[in-house]
């Protein structure tokens, strides 16, 4: 039986090869792992952009169904529930590295009401636009069950990202990457000037943790 004749060329080839994808792969895990240990609040303040960005759907069913853009019962009621889910998890032993701070739901329902207030500002602004020109509204969804399924989605990854953030919204490194993280999604996202003040405002109380018992 014939053998392929060796060809060091050839084997030389595959080595380098092999080589250049290990040492590529090297450099990709440094980065990532740079990117990590340098801190960063990104993926926070794209959830809350997200969570923004809902109030465009919530603001069409409320113009099509004439109904207030305020509604200070569920607010409070919403408010009192993520409060609420702030302090089982820090009993809850499956949640170790919750933040065990007295004042820590305060600080939650502190960070959702700045939200909460910034997306009802985008819905007056459109209020304001389709008042002026009632064409530009768009067609107005039957209810508000998918974008409350949204929402609540988006409450959850923000709870559990500014627990991942902890650390670093507390220090005094935090202000810095939160300006940066904003810009960022400014960016990425096309944000106008009144997303950009939404998001701003959405995001005033981050860096404002309370202090250790």
């Amino acid at each position: 039986m014939c053998r392929p004749a060796y060809r060091p060329w050839l084997a030389s080839l595959v080595f380098v090869g092999g080589l250049v994808t290990l040492v590529v792969a090297l450099i990709a895990g440094s980065v990532r792992a740079g990117a990590d240990s340098s801190g960063s609040l990104a993926e926070l303040v794209d959830a809350t952009a997200q969570r923004l960005e809902v109030a465009e759907s919530v603001a069409a069913f409320k113009w099509g169904a004439h109904r207030a853009i305020e509604d200070p019962d569920r607010v409070e009621q919403q408010l009192a529930e993520l409060a609420d889910e702030a302090r089982r998890k820090q009993l809850d032993p499956d949640y170790p590295d919750y933040p065990d701070y007295p004042d820590y739901p305060d600080y939650i329902v502190r960070v959702f009401r700045d939200q909460i207030t910034a997306s009802e500002a985008i819905q007056y602004q459109r209020f304001s636009d389709w008042k002026l020109d009632p064409a530009q509204a768009p067609a107005a969804p039957q209810n508000l069950a998918a974008s409350r399924l949204k929402i609540d989605a988006l409450n959850h990854k923000i709870l559990s990202q500014i627990t991942v953030d902890w650390s670093l919204l507390g220090s005094p490194a935090c202000a810095s990457q939160l300006e940066r993280a904003r810009a960022e999604t400014v960016r990425t996202r096309g944000f106008d000037n009144l997303y950009q003040r939404a998001l701003e405002a959405a995001t005033r109380s981050y860096c404002e943790v309370p202090a250790p018992a």
